[in-house]
């Protein structure tokens, strides 16, 4: 799967994509009834993708496993949260590796710290259990601050290494109205959401805010959900990029099944293939811009959609 590439993509996507249609109950039954018959689908974009609210109201999985830890999203009072059972943990942390890898830089020269305070106030967040991986891939405790700004501002500024720091948008946003960082070798990485905690901002005020009280820093954004085995991490100009084995496409807000929008704004699809012991194709509540790079940027939500951590802010 980590091998995959540009030109090998729509062959695997199409081979797994027979596979979940007939080993995913949830899935098999979701193209019964749109009528899909899935030896019509020649290319990756005509695969119909499953809405992402089944992850609220079944147990999304293709064939039967027990699962080694099962996560869940955030949400307020009242909703539903998502579930992803998870197979392998170690398929998850070798996949997050080597994505940001890829993506970032190897962490391995990283000294890591999380300012997490939403995720670690739950006990199955993705997010969390990607960063405590990444902390102990580096031999290094666990370093979390809730709500303890100061203890983080002194470790920061005490760091003689590279520094990679994890953090919630409004918990960040928090941390730079009280200090200010002017050391080198600093990334920042944002997983967006405000949920409530703070009036809603633009990512590029996000970035602005973040940039002017940590001047010498990289600024990143991460894209991530708990249906999903992989993420996404942006430039600096907050577009991200994939890794090769998962692609975003956009599609008419009010119609899982369409594929169009580039360049426009609209409601994304997602193809994930390492999310091969659930479902690989979903489609998302998020709206945003697919390029002809394969980049993308998230712009919102869609109307009625539930409150999530990963795209609140607006471009």
């Amino acid at each position: 799967m980590w091998n995959v590439s540009d030109n090998s993509f729509n062959d695997l996507a199409l081979r797994v994509f027979q596979y979940q249609s007939k080993n995913n109950k949830i899935y098999a039954e979701y193209l019964r009834l749109i009528d899909k018959n899935p030896n019509s689908v020649k290319h990756y974009t005509q695969i119909p993708f499953l809405p992402i609210s089944f992850f609220k109201t079944h147990t999304v999985v293709s064939q039967f496993f027990e699962p080694q830890k099962i996560f869940t999203s955030s949400g307020t009072t009242g909703q539903i949260p998502s579930k992803h059972n998870v197979k392998s943990l170690d398929l998850y942390h070798t996949n997050c590796t080597k994505i940001i890898t890829q993506l970032v830089g190897d962490i391995r020269k990283y000294s890591i710290y999380g300012l997490l305070p939403s995720y670690l106030e739950r006990e199955q967040s993705s997010l969390v259990d990607m960063v405590t991986y990444f902390m102990k891939l580096n031999r290094q405790k666990e370093a979390y601050y809730l709500y303890n700004h100061q203890a983080l501002y002194d470790e920061l500024r005490s760091s003689k290494s590279h520094v990679l720091l994890f953090g919630v948008s409004f918990a960040l946003i928090d941390f730079a109205e009280r200090y200010q960082l002017d050391i080198p070798n600093l990334t920042i990485i944002e997983t967006g959401g405000m949920k409530g905690r703070k009036t809603e901002i633009t990512k590029a005020e996000v970035y602005k805010a973040l940039q002017s009280a940590f001047p010498n820093a990289i600024i990143r954004s991460e894209y991530g959900m708990t249906e999903l085995m992989s993420q996404a991490y942006s430039d600096r100009n907050a577009r991200y990029m994939c890794p090769s084995w998962m692609k975003v496409l956009a599609r008419a807000d009010n119609d899982p099944l369409s594929q169009e929008a580039i360049g426009h704004t609209a409601a994304l699809n997602i193809i994930d293939l390492a999310n091969l012991y659930t479902c690989c194709f979903i489609a998302t509540d998020d709206l945003g811009r697919v390029y002809d790079d394969g980049s993308f940027e998230v712009s919102g939500r869609l109307d009625d959609a539930d409150l999530r951590g990963c795209s609140l802010l607006v471009i």
